[in-house]
């Protein structure tokens, strides 16, 4: 801690009994010690759970924000050890009571939280997304959340976003920390090993493990107690250190605060380390502010990185409560305020973040987050006086902690039961149910791997792709494009298949654009080339172009419809877009109007429609126009005044769509059906 004189000698075992009676005196020989309260403490909370909050909400402002957890760490390592320390010195540790005190101030606000998720999304989450959370709320119960994600995503990644729970990553590092710390030390102490030499040897394990890991296993590096465990070792150096009164920088410390003061005031010989302390907590408070500024997402973290955060936590601590940063901000009745409602604030505002995401199918506005915040914000107060100080300083303890544990078991296995039963669909009526469980097989109608070839297939594996039989003559319809051409085949197999033979030359991501070259689809060129020699020797009827168009530069169409007329092909469609779709179509059913109408799935819906969809029909109608082509508008089939057709049927096999624009077989026969006035009568 922060002090300029003191031994490097380390006290007899009567001295640290005697020393420790300074950690609270309002508590006697049979209880665990305590540790005075410091104001500090609580602001530097609240800057670290502002941080968090702050890049939850606002990542392209707080970029480094999340490196508040990393101060967390710190602070729960010092507070904690402090109290393990202080009791084995005084003879009076119980693992009962310790663990006793956690569930007490851990317990009713996370109970809190995880009850909530599970009712709100009861009612706006699919089976899928419930079995998820439901893991999630089991894994929370547990304090197992961080094993969990570690094997489910980074932190950082997108799907991460829509995980209501993932900020119980850190609680579940740091209940692991209060399971094993306290066990490991209070062995330590009955076979009178060194609990600094301990505290050092584990931080440094820890560290050459996060070292080592962030650069094969980022993942790993992140969620992993074990490369965590360091930052809360810092905290418990500095622990032991104040119980101790010892520094092993005593030396250090003392040179440096009479160069200081010398500096500082020429006239001042008396050397009292207050400006050391000062200088500490401010370059404390800089490395915390660079680190959030600095830092990013695309940084190697934990690794080298995390030393900001964890060492200006651990510089601003050790600089005691009467460093002017500490007492004239940190020590503010803001922030000190924000610091005492830190715990339920973090444990609020990431599932109101989160479910809003999920609500929107999309990052929410910047209203919807400030929004989210001050909920959180009210949210988190609200639990601190109603929920946390009742319970932790309420009396019958023994009773409230055989509740709280047997709440959380009850929560976790409600989770577990949610997750084992696949999200527990018959919450909804069966056309949803249906509709969320319909899985459509493109594959066989889009005859995959031989009419409609995969990106790694060149023209040759055209040969096997079969016609039907031209015995009687029939006059063909050649389908050419690329997927959005393929998903066409059921509907013209139906419509047109008696009268004509079809003639499917698809493949996936490549439009029936001449001289296109596409890098992920190298043999785009080739096989568009292939098949425009099979039409100069079939000489089909009737050319059907379609195509994904606005992912491509769809004016070099033009190209192809000069070259088919230089050969003779006069009948020309050009098919215009599907209706494409934000997200998943049957999720956007759903979530659009359970709140309307409880869990009604519309046959029309406009909401989530891609905007780009309606401008892009206009545009290409005009130039099929200008080519005098024949132009087919699925919009003008699939859509009207009240939106675009979501399903033909009470089932859920009838959903016109797979996904955000690819017709089902149903789709496709139904759109494809109403081209019969466009197209010719056979002779």
């Amino acid at each position: 801690m922060c002090r300029t004189t003191g031994s490097s000698k380390r006290p007899s075992r009567s001295t640290v009994l005697k020393m420790s009676a300074n950690i609270s005196s309002s508590h006697n020989s049979e209880h665990l010690t305590h540790p005075a309260y410091r104001a500090d403490i609580d602001g530097l909370r609240a800057i670290a759970v502002l941080s968090v909050v702050g890049f939850h909400a606002f990542p392209n402002w707080i970029k480094g924000g999340f490196i508040g957890v990393d101060i967390f760490f710190v602070i729960s390592g010092f507070l904690i050890s402090t109290i393990i320390f202080g009791s084995l010195a005084r003879n009076s540790f119980s693992f009962v009571e310790f663990y006793g005190r956690r569930i007490k101030r851990i317990f009713p606000a996370l109970l809190l939280v995880l009850v909530a998720c599970f009712v709100f999304g009861w009612f706006v989450l699919l089976p899928v997304e419930f079995k998820q959370l439901g893991k999630h709320i089991a894994g929370g119960a547990g304090f197992v959340s961080n094993i969990l994600f570690w094997n489910e995503s980074g932190y950082f990644d997108n799907a991460a976003e829509t995980k209501p729970l993932l900020h119980l990553w850190s609680l579940g590092v740091e209940e692991q920390f209060y399971i094993v710390w306290p066990l490991l030390l209070w062995l330590a102490w009955e076979t009178r090993f060194s609990l600094l030499a301990i505290t050092i040897v584990v931080a440094a394990i820890s560290f050459a493990l996060n070292i080592g890991s962030i650069r094969s296993d980022a993942v790993t590096a992140f969620y992993s107690p074990q490369t965590r465990f360091w930052e809360l070792m810092a905290g418990s150096v500095l622990a032991n250190m104040a119980l101790n009164r010892q520094n092993i920088f005593t030396k250090l410390r003392k040179k440096l605060a009479t160069w200081l003061n010398r500096t500082a005031y020429a006239q001042t010989t008396e050397v009292n380390g207050n400006i050391l302390c000062d200088a500490q907590s401010i370059l404390g408070a800089a490395l915390i502010a660079i680190g959030v500024f600095v830092i990013t997402n695309e940084r190697s973290f934990p690794g080298w990185w995390a030393l900001l955060p964890t060492l200006g936590a651990v510089l601003i601590i050790s600089a005691g409560a009467h460093a002017w940063l500490n007492r004239a901000v940190l020590s503010s009745r803001v922030l000190v305020w924000v610091g005492l409602i830190s715990y339920p604030l973090y444990l609020w505002h990431w599932p109101l973040l989160s479910f809003a995401r999920i609500m929107e199918m999309g990052a929410p506005s910047l209203e919807i987050r400030i929004a989210a915040v001050i909920i959180s914000i009210a949210l988190a107060w609200l639990t601190y006086r109603l929920i946390e100080k009742p319970v932790r300083f309420g009396k019958r303890s023994v009773d409230m902690v055989i509740v709280l544990f047997s709440l959380m078991v009850a929560v976790g296995y409600a989770g577990y039961n949610s997750y084992q039963r696949d999200g527990l669909g018959f919450r909804f009526p069966r056309i949803v149910q249906e509709i969320i469980a319909f899985e459509y097989d493109y594959s066989k109608g889009w005859r995959e791997g031989s009419c409609f070839l995969r990106p790694e297939q060149g023209y040759s594996d055209f040969n096997s792709c079969e016609s039907q039989s031209d015995e009687y003559k029939k006059p063909s319809i050649l389908l050419w494009g690329d997927s959005f051409s393929a998903h066409l085949y059921p509907g013209y197999k139906t419509s047109f298949g008696v009268s004509f033979n079809i003639i499917q030359r698809t493949a996936s991501g490549c439009p029936p654009i001449l001289n296109l070259e596409i890098e992920d689809r190298p043999h785009c060129k080739e096989i568009n080339d292939h098949i425009l020699e099979l039409i100069k020797h079939e000489k089909p009827s009737k050319i059907v172009l379609a195509a994904e168009w606005p992912r491509y530069d769809w004016t070099k169409i033009a190209g192809t419809i000069a070259q088919l007329r230089k050969i003779g092909i006069t009948d020309i469609d050009l098919i215009g877009p599907v209706p494409l779709w934000i997200d998943g179509l049957p999720k956007q059913l759903y979530l659009k109007y359970m709140s309307d109408k409880f869990h009604r799935v519309p046959e029309r819906m406009e909401f989530g429609l891609n905007p780009d969809f309606f401008e892009f029909e206009v545009l290409l109608a005009d130039f099929s126009s200008q080519l005098q082509v024949n132009y087919i508008s699925p919009k003008k089939i699939l859509c009207n005044e009240y939106g675009c057709l979501t399903r033909l049927g009470e089932t859920g096999d009838t959903l016109t769509a797979s996904d955000y624009g690819h017709l089902t077989e149903v789709g496709s026969r139904f759109l494809v059906s109403k081209f019969q006035k466009t197209n010719p009568t056979p002779p």
